[in-house]
């Protein structure tokens, strides 16, 4: 082989491995290359999970509001309990100290 065949020869080789890498490179733009539907269809889904986080915090914050007024009901009424039971309490005890009075007054 002379030095014109090698260099012939070398160039083809160069040249094949030109186009393969291209047609490589090709064929991988082709099969990842991102449709504009594709895009809109992202931006539609991430509107819809912004707004789904919105609508999360509301519930959240309409929840924590509720459990605070049910808490603060719940301990108003829990005292009002305590004070019925406290006058039902001094109530029968006032009831028995009458008891024990009017017997001797009902014997004799």
């Amino acid at each position: 082989m002379n030095r014109t065949e090698f260099i012939i020869t070398t160039a083809i080789i160069l040249f094949v491995a030109f186009a393969v890498g291209w047609f490589a490179h090709w064929l991988v733009h082709r099969f990842t290359r991102v449709n504009p539907s594709d895009v809109a269809d992202l931006d539609r889904m991430s509107q819809q999970l912004h707004e789904a986080e919105e609508t999360r915090d509301q519930a959240i914050t309409y929840l924590q509001q509720r459990e605070a007024e049910l808490t603060n009901q719940l301990t108003q009424t829990e005292a009002e309990l305590k004070a019925a039971m406290d006058g039902l309490r001094d109530a029968r005890q006032e009831a028995e100290e009458l008891r024990v009075q009017l017997e001797p007054a009902a014997r004799g």
